[in-house]
């Protein structure tokens, strides 16, 4: 089974892509997407995080309140590190799992959509890395216009993530979303053609 790591900055459209190879077929892990389930009401994680940064980041309705886990947890690079500690391992244990069923099931090739790609090292067990090329003035402008993020924040965590350069470094297949969707999408068929020549 093909693995293909997926990654890129923030408001690069990277889940725009993810969605398109899960439209067209491809089997999608998404780690961001795994981060949630781990830390839903009642799952280990949470009590964990319950424990290390106080009980009242869990809401009255029993879920995690994710903002103020964010403000505790990012208060520090320690308290950063705590909840990495806390929250990675059962983020690999699922994430391993979903790689298992896939096998199973068959599929030729899975798409793994993980922002921290490079930065944990997780590239380097990839048989393809993508990433998501977008210049951080554009990202900045998406981020605002779509998400209505402030635009220092959006900004600062920009600054905070890789450099553009270590990405592509790191990358096989980049695709440039500075344009229109439509070229975007023209790119991902380009994509899924080598994935489908890899896989025969």
């Amino acid at each position: 089974m093909l693995t293909i790591g997926l990654t890129g900055g923030i408001g690069s459209g990277k889940s725009t892509v993810a969605r398109l190879l899960a439209e067209h077929g491809w089997k999608v892990v998404d780690a961001d997407q795994i981060a949630r389930e781990v830390v839903e009401p009642d799952r280990p994680a949470l009590a964990e995080l319950a424990e290390e940064f106080g009980a009242d980041i869990i809401d009255a309705a029993g879920g995690l309140d994710r903002a103020e886990l964010a403000r505790r947890a990012f208060s520090s690079a320690a308290r950063t590190d705590r909840l990495n500690a806390i929250t990675h391992p059962y983020i690999r244990a699922e994430t391993k799992r979903q790689f298992a069923a896939a096998e199973k099931a068959g599929e030729k090739a899975v798409i793994y959509d993980m922002p921290l790609l490079v930065e944990l090292g997780l590239n380097a067990s990839m048989d393809l890395v993508v990433v998501v090329d977008v210049a951080a003035d554009e990202r900045v402008r998406r981020l605002v216009a779509a998400r209505g993020m402030d635009e220092d924040d959006a900004r600062a965590r920009i600054a905070a993530q890789l450099r553009d350069d270590e990405w592509l470094a790191a990358a096989d297949v980049v695709l440039d979303n500075n344009g229109s969707p439509e070229e975007l999408a023209s790119q991902v068929q380009r994509l899924e053609s080598r994935i489908e020549s890899l896989v025969q």
